[in-house]
């Protein structure tokens, strides 16, 4: 299993389609404080559907107590800044892939405290500026769980 992790994330929609999509790749999603919506908005449970209660998530007060939890295991920082593209990475069972705000992306000291090798990025055109992240949260965990040849799909 993989985890998705999302750091302060602002639209509520984007989230609800990233819950969705936890519950069917398997993977464990984590939402680290302070969100930028309530977790009982309308627009969040709309994009989600009737999946929050199948999506294994969890709230973490803050990136501390988010590194508290994913200790030993290895995160990969999802951002534009990232030193290599998604696909050319062997992806491992029970890697974080960490995803920044919609509005800001990951802050520079994060990215930073992450290895180099390990800041992926989404190949785009040249004058593209970002993804929307609940498509970015597809790309880069159905790349990890191909990998791993879909283990536990059908």
């Amino acid at each position: 299993m993989f985890h998705i992790a999302l750091h302060e994330p602002q639209i509520a929609p984007n989230t609800g389609n990233i819950i969705r999509l936890a519950a069917n790749n398997g993977c464990r999603l984590h939402l680290i404080e302070p969100l930028g919506f309530d977790l009982e908005e309308k627009k969040l449970r709309r994009a989600g559907l009737d999946y929050q209660d199948l999506a294994n998530m969890t709230i973490h007060a803050n990136y501390e107590a988010f590194l508290t939890a994913m200790a030993g295991k290895r995160i990969l920082a999802c951002t534009t800044k990232g030193s290599r593209p998604h696909d050319q990475l062997t992806y491992e069972q029970g890697d974080v892939l960490l995803f920044g705000a919609e509005t800001k992306g990951l802050p520079m000291e994060i990215i930073e405290s992450v290895p180099q090798d390990c800041r992926l990025r989404i190949p785009m055109q040249p004058n593209s500026r970002s993804l929307n992240l609940s498509n970015a949260v597809a790309i880069i965990s159905y790349e990890a769980w191909r990998q791993h040849g879909f283990a536990g799909g059908s």
